[in-house]
């Protein structure tokens, strides 16, 4: 499929792997998508302005890579940044289209329906998109594509006029004739406000006339604060709707002065935000931010998890506020025809977006893109359609191992590409799977793999493919791992292995079948393969006694509404490595588990990933674990203390080893050394016989998920 991807300050039409309806989605082939003049020209703007720039911009993402140099070393680092920046970012947020794939658990929607959707990310210039359902609202039977594919700038109009709380016959006033602002006027006009309109283009006042404006103000002809002071009966407007973009802050403190007292401006587009004192204190101004299209945005459970709010208490989310835009739009109160300014096929996008950038004659409005129509009666070829992309043809080595990657994620593209590239006499990227088309293809590229895929079956199909690598979120491990086993595919997945007991069972039970011949099964507990981990390991094998081991992973907060809370927590996805280490040492059976956790005076933090635990071993050995988020991260993450037979071993952030009435090999790093190199060359050995063993032994791994389950269960 085609789909607009931001590169360098310019906009390309990039042939992509269309997406596959998920869980609480619905897949839709796009008919037509309106382009945000504002919004979107300024990041085509933002993606061609040098690095150094853009950075003084945005210091909290200077402060990000500077970590990233700290914790990871600079190639690391650089490698992230350069590679996010190559790959170029999807745009677009309103589309309209007929749906031809429905999700697990949609009960909303079915093949056929005529649907419009927002969402920055989701509902993308592409020529199917995967939208979750509190974003896709059905189109009234007469309402056409084109209008309707407004929706999400229509909703942001109308979001801010209910946060202006404007009623019948108070006076509004609309800074900024751009898109957002002429439908502001056209809805403030059909709910009985008198409105003024105020902008620097005269075409644009013509609309705003046009749409019902009581007067139409120039500021560059006239003194806009008396204008309106008199208009609104010598008080001032009750409100001020700031649809403009600018970054002056004199638009700002006029927006203020011309309000009444206990007035109210309702910020929209963007300001200077340098706010002078005495422009609101003396007549106690309101000054309110209106976030997009209404509750709900920004809010990962009601927009990626289909978590409504309920209907009593939250009378306007943003999709209650998108399906009301499309029945004004259907009862024709609101006359699009002003406003478009042009229509471009998909394949022209790049000439929408450099008419969009035109500095001769007045600026475009509303620019759309047209897909065209699919065929009804091929809805079922259209939801299989271009999912795989060949971008290199090459011949196959059996030589190497061929890896066919499932996610290509940060860690993926950060950790394991990487190393894989290091290993390439040993290793090659032969295919990539991801629900990001445009994510999958470049990486492809970059890595001079041979096709990209949003279908992972065309993964674990492919007989050139040796080995299965996973990286996707928690919660589809399980089924993917086991999915490729049962195609005999070997499978190396990144932590955790299974969120549940009964994921675990179904491959403890794959495994117990009578198969002469099973696959190698390898998950990502990587500290073990470590040269600090090796070195300990040399010294505690021939210990007297059993160990005494304390492990503190000072992980460091997370937003309880980041993913990596969901599908089992932390705890699975993250403690599991101390677990895995502690096995490693012993190379005994866990005899008991205990454990507390602590107990939060407040909602930042949470009991799950704050944990004391501690295991007995068959052998006597000991290890206590503590992993907590309260800590602070400007703090080494890890630490370890082991004691046996008198003898005391230091491991710090594995960056510096220790020992105490011990001579040990003491090693120091300037950046941490986890192993995630070491276990991919550990895995080779494996898969090309050179080493009959596995890396980690099959009991072992079962015995960490299970430990696993067993803290964040019980």
């Amino acid at each position: 499929m085609i789909q607009a991807i931001i590169k360098k300050g310019r906009v390309f039409g990039e042939h992509v792997s269309a997406p596959i309806v998920s869980k609480g989605n619905v897949l839709i082939k796009v008919v037509n998508s309106c382009i945000s003049a504002g919004t979107e020209m300024a990041g085509v703007e933002s993606s061609g302005t040098p690095l150094i720039k853009r950075s003084l911009k945005q210091p909290q993402k200077v402060k990000k890579v500077i970590d990233w140099v700290k914790t990871e070393g600079i190639e690391t680092a650089y490698r992230k940044v350069t590679g996010e920046l190559s790959k170029g970012s999807p745009t677009g947020y309103s589309i309209s289209g007929i749906v031809i794939g429905v999700g697990k658990d949609v009960n909303e929607f079915k093949i056929g329906d005529r649907v419009a959707a927002g969402g920055g990310g989701l509902a993308n210039h592409a020529e199917y998109v995967n939208v979750p359902i509190n974003l896709v609202v059905k189109i009234p039977h007469d309402l056409d594509f084109l209008s309707a594919s407004s929706v999400a700038l229509g909703s942001i109009a109308m979001h801010g006029i209910r946060r202006s709380n404007l009623k019948f016959g108070e006076y509004g006033v609309v800074l900024g004739t751009g898109i957002l602002g002429l439908l502001s006027v056209k809805l403030l006009v059909n709910s009985g406000i008198r409105v003024a309109a105020i902008d620097i283009n005269e075409k644009r006042l013509e609309i705003a006339q046009k749409y019902g404006a009581e007067i139409t103000l120039n500021p560059t002809k006239m003194d806009v604060v008396k204008m309106i002071t008199n208009w609104a009966n010598g008080y001032g407007a009750d409100a001020v709707i700031f649809t403009a973009a600018s970054k002056d802050d004199q638009l700002l403190s006029q927006s203020f002065q011309m309000c009444r007292r206990k007035g109210k401006v309702v910020l929209v587009g963007t300001s200077g935000m340098n706010i002078d004192r005495k422009d609101i204190y003396p007549k106690e101004i309101d000054f309110l931010i209106s976030t997009s299209y209404g509750p709900g945005r920004y809010d990962k459970n009601y927009e990626l998890e289909g978590v409504d709010y309920p209907y009593a208490y939250v009378r306007w989310t943003e999709n209650r506020n998108m399906r009301e835009y499309l029945r004004i739009l259907s009862n024709r109160n609101i006359d699009l025809d002003y406003l478009v300014s042009k229509v471009f096929p998909i394949d022209k996008v790049s000439e929408a977006f450099e008419h969009l950038k035109s500095t001769t004659g007045d600026k475009p409005l509303m620019v759309f893109l047209d897909y065209g129509k699919p065929d009804t009666k091929r809805y079922a070829e259209y939801s299989m359609h271009n999912r795989k992309i060949i971008v290199n043809k090459k011949p196959v080595n059996k030589k190497v191992i061929n890896i066919g990657l499932i996610g290509a994620g940060n860690f993926a593209t950060g950790m394991h590409l990487p190393n894989i590239q290091k290993l390439k006499d040993k290793f090659n990227l032969h295919a990539v799977a991801s629900n990001n088309g445009n994510r999958a293809k470049e990486v492809v590229k970059q890595y001079n793999a041979s096709y990209a895929t949003t279908n992972y079956n065309d993964i674990l199909n492919d007989e050139n493919i040796d080995l299965v690598l996973i990286c996707t979120r928690h919660g589809s491990h399980a089924k993917l791992v086991l999915d490729a086993l049962k195609t005999g595919k070997n499978v190396f997945v990144e932590k955790p292995l299974a969120i549940n007991q009964e994921e675990l069972k179904q491959i403890k039970d794959f495994y117990s079948e009578d198969i002469e011949i099973k696959p190698i099964l390898m998950v990502g507990f990587n500290r073990r393969f470590s040269r600090y981990a090796e070195e300990i390991k040399k010294h505690v094998k021939n210990r007297i006694n059993p160990l005494f081991i304390h492990y503190r992973m000072n992980a460091g907060f997370i937003p309880l509404d980041h993913w990596v809370h969901k599908n089992g927590g932390r705890i699975i996805g993250e403690g599991c490595h101390i677990i895995d280490l502690m096995t490693y040492f012993t190379e005994n059976k866990i005899k008991t588990i205990s454990f507390d956790e602590m107990t939060p005076s407040n909602e930042k933090f949470t009991s799950s990933d704050n944990k004391s635990i501690i295991l007995k071993y068959d052998d006597g050995s000991i290890a206590t674990i503590e992993y907590f988020a309260v800590g602070s991260k400007q703090y080494s993450k890890e630490y370890m203390e082991i004691h046996f037979d008198e003898k005391t071993i230091i491991m710090d952030n594995y960056k510096s080893l220790k020992g105490f009435g011990i001579k040990i090999k003491e090693i120091n790093t300037k950046k941490s050394q986890k192993g995630q190199l070491e276990e991919i060359e550990r895995l080779y050995n494996t898969l090309t016989g050179r080493n009959p063993e596995w890396p980690i032994p099959l009991w072992d791994m079962i015995q960490t998920t299970e430990a696993t389950i067993r803290i964040i269960t019980n």
